[in-house]
């Protein structure tokens, strides 16, 4: 407490502080509220940790990746912000803040200096949902317009057939006003804000654009309205009709790519069967709570996670994990919130609620994944934030270039519109989010949760791919396949070893505890009750069994410890190289004893199954040129069986967990990119440590938060289907920038040349930003291996 008391004095700016340890809290009284930051900083100096706090906030009126870039800048100058970043094609920003220092009115408020609305997001949208929808934003603004244009454009069209013909100027005009100021004032009202708020954007391009046109039209129509000259209004209205046009096929086309949380959050049912007071009754879903006895219908939908008490049969969990065939049902088995109950009438008791259901955690996973920043984006927000002065420097010198040396000012200015109209940047700040949103759906979709846009960029670069053995290529639950004595222990030696072992193992969540217990309870054995049972980290454990100290554990353990195998040793060796994983049950010598006290009371072995499609994924792996490692802390014998079974290429055995991590950094070493895939708590480090974790949601949900990509089915072959949606999402980024550079390199020198018209300008424009999300969506129709035709 003092030491962090001191560091917090030190900071310029802070003149008194008070730490709380019963409430870890620190008081500050301060010269205002810039000084949390330092103060942040202070503390982790000290060696502590500032909680912080997420926050969403839903963003209107952004449409360019210029936007995106002033409102990241607007909340970040918010003193407790740590970190905020604006997704174009979700419309949210994603806030951290040091918890308690800054509420969502605050950052709100600094949005809306900005130029922007926004509002917190507190709960989630109805399944189907679409933000922003209504008559402004719908299709009938964009065919009122077109409308209204295409006479303007008819006597264009006449033109290129040999007829001439001119509408009056009056009635040009009285076409165009309604365009230009009733459906192009969004772009007025946008650009507006962004001068206020001392920046530019897309709007103020196409305001100034089109405005040019207009008044230049008006001019002429005032100077020579009686020898009908060429007006530009329907440069100015059209432009106007296909930015909108392109704004909604934009707008429709991002709905798509959120298609994936919104099935997702279709298949939260809105009520629940409940068993209450001896009857059943149907209740809001809200209204359901952790150990209430929910009732689940043939053919209905599961309300919640919950445990199966009575009946069975099939459910459906397709969309929540990607596999096909319905998963069988009995008593003991969990049931998925969204999953469907197929024949039989299921009673089951609730075990998960609201946001802690597996259906929850999985969008807001995906939310996540979807709302975050890929590294290749910020590039994108850095090259945007200077676009738009430059494209305003460059239409500048168009005209006054055409003015000054050309001598035909109506020229220069058109040239100008032009340069304002092609020079679009919603195409870069679409080109990323878009691709990653559809990649994360796909994968969603597949059974493949994606947690963050860098896993998702990373993982296409991946060469080598570390698996942990037990529960990712095996099965995960071994059996008890030998149990051994030494020769001559005498009838009941065997039955007594199983009754030890089942003691020690009593509390044990670890899987070869689990088939030790079952072991004793197939053969009817009661295992007496054990005493100060303690962990030996890396070795096994150790207890008080009938009086007598026992150890249990590997070969390094009883080796450690001296314990001579005696002629269990033969049999041992046999089974080890056999595949078999292989423990000591060991009887400790009295007090200080020597090794030669510790004795052998028998040992156990264990098998464990490999996984039907390990073999598959291995080969795909090596197929696509990623080398493929084992860790295990099994015994050699074992792991080099699995090792050769399934064709990897490197095995390191006897690993403890603490030494994975280790072992991990020493394979990036070079600087190839490693994927560590693991399902178990001692997993977790390497998960962290590799550049992209992936954890099967069948193991614990600590190795889940370490990783950076979900398998939401324990199969192999899903590994190699997460690093092929990372390649076919990157490959679309890259065609997205591609394509969105490529339209401004190239249009906005052919504007200042003088070779676009604005109406073109305006079409290629418009056409730009929906071919990338349109490009995106593509990935929708990507599949898993084992799924593809």
């Amino acid at each position: 407490m003092r030491r962090v008391e001191t560091a917090l004095g030190k900071v310029p700016g802070v003149r008194q502080v008070a730490v709380n340890l019963a409430t870890e809290e620190a008081t500050l009284q301060a010269d205002g509220a810039a000084v949390l930051p330092a103060a942040a900083e202070a503390v982790r100096a000290a060696g502590y940790e500032v909680p912080h706090q997420a926050m969403t906030l839903s963003i209107s009126d952004m449409t360019c990746a210029s936007c995106v870039a002033r409102v990241e800048r607007a909340l970040k100058a918010v003193p407790g912000v740590v970190e905020a970043q604006v997704n174009l094609a979700t419309e949210q920003a994603e806030v951290t803040v040091l918890r308690g220092a800054v509420d969502a009115e605050a950052l709100a408020a600094a949005v809306a200096r900005a130029g922007y609305g926004a509002v917190p997001v507190t709960g989630e949208l109805p399944a189907g949902a679409v933000p922003g929808e209504g008559f402004w934003s719908g299709p009938w603004p964009v065919a009122i317009s077109a409308v209204l244009s295409l006479p303007l454009v008819a006597p264009m069209v006449a033109e290129w057939f040999g007829v001439h013909w001119m509408l009056p100027a009056w009635v040009q005009w009285l076409l165009a006003t309604p365009v230009q100021f009733v459906f192009g004032w969004r772009f007025y009202k946008a650009g507006f804000k962004a001068v206020r708020a001392g920046a530019g954007n897309m709007d103020l391009l196409v305001a100034l654009g089109t405005s040019a046109a207009y008044g230049l039209s008006l001019w002429l129509m005032w100077r020579g309205a009686h020898d009908m000259p060429h007006l530009y209004f329907e440069s100015a209205a059209v432009v106007i009709t296909l930015v909108r046009l392109g704004k909604w096929l934009e707008t429709r086309a991002k709905r798509q790519t959120a298609d994936a949380i919104r099935a997702l959050a279709a298949l939260r049912p809105d009520s629940a069967i409940v068993r209450r007071d001896g009857a059943e009754v149907s209740v809001a879903l809200g209204s359901v709570r952790v150990g209430d006895e929910i009732v689940v219908l043939p053919g209905a939908r599961v309300p919640v996670d919950a445990k199966v008490i009575e009946g069975s049969s099939h459910a459906d969990e397709s969309m929540l994990t990607g596999e096909s065939l319905p998963v069988p049902k009995a008593p003991g088995a969990l049931l998925t919130g969204g999953a469907i109950n197929y024949e039989g009438r299921l009673v089951a008791r609730t075990v998960a609620v609201g946001a802690e259901t597996v259906l929850a955690r999985i969008i807001r996973m995906v939310e996540h994944a979807q709302a975050a920043k890929a590294p290749i984006q910020r590039m994108v927000d850095r090259v945007s934030s200077v676009f738009v002065p430059v494209v305003l420097g460059i239409a500048l010198v168009t005209l006054l270039g055409w003015g000054l040396f050309g001598g035909n000012w109506e020229a220069a200015l058109l040239n100008a519109v032009a340069v304002l109209v092609i020079a679009c940047p919603c195409a870069l700040g679409l080109a990323t989010p878009t691709a990653i949103m559809a990649g994360t759906g796909a994968g969603a979709r597949a059974g493949i949760l994606i947690k963050d846009a860098e896993a998702l960029e990373v993982a296409h670069r991946v060469k080598v791919v570390v698996f942990d053995k037990t529960g990712t290529l095996t099965v995960g639950k071994p059996e008890v396949v030998a149990l051994a004595v030494p020769a001559g222990a005498g009838d009941d030696a065997q039955p007594r070893l199983l009754a030890h072992l089942a003691a020690l193992q009593a509390g044990s969540e670890h899987p070869l505890a689990h088939a030790v217990l079952a072991a004793a309870r197939a053969r009817g054995i009661h295992a007496p009750t054990a005493t100060d049972v303690r962990a030996l980290p890396g070795m096994g454990l150790s207890g008080m069994v009938d009086g007598v100290a026992l150890q249990l554990g590997s070969e390094r353990l009883r080796a450690s410890l001296g314990a001579a195998a005696g002629t269990l040793e033969a049999q041992a060796q046999a089974l080890q190289q056999a595949g078999r994983t292989v423990s000591w049950l060991i009887e400790m010598g009295a007090g200080d004893a020597s090794p030669a006290q510790h004795r052998v009371v028998g040992l156990v072995a264990f098998g464990d199954a490999i996984k039907p499609g390990a073999r598959r994924a291995i080969e795909r792996l090596r197929a696509a040129g990623v080398r493929t490692v084992m860790l295990s802390g099994d015994n050699q014998g074992a792991a080099a069986r699995v090792a050769k079974t399934l064709g990897l290429d490197e095995v390191q055995a006897e690993v403890l967990p603490a030494d994975k991590a280790e072992r991990v950094n020493g394979l990036k070493a070079d600087g190839t990119a490693v994927a560590m895939v693991g399902d178990g708590i001692n997993d977790a480090p390497a998960l962290a440590a590799a550049d992209v974790g992936i954890a099967m949601s069948t193991g614990t949900d600590v190795a889940m938060h370490a990783a950076g990509i979900t398998l939401m089915r324990g199969d192999p072959a899903l590994v190699a289907d997460a690093l092929a949606i990372s390649h076919r999402t990157v490959r679309k980024i890259r065609e997205n920038l591609f394509w969105a550079f490529f339209y401004n390199v190239i249009g906005i020198p052919l504007a200042a040349a003088g070779l676009l018209n604005p109406v073109v300008a305006g079409a290629a424009m418009a056409f730009s930003s929906v071919s990338v999300v349109g490009n995106a969506l593509l990935l929708r129709r990507w599949k898993p291996a084992g799924e593809q035709a």
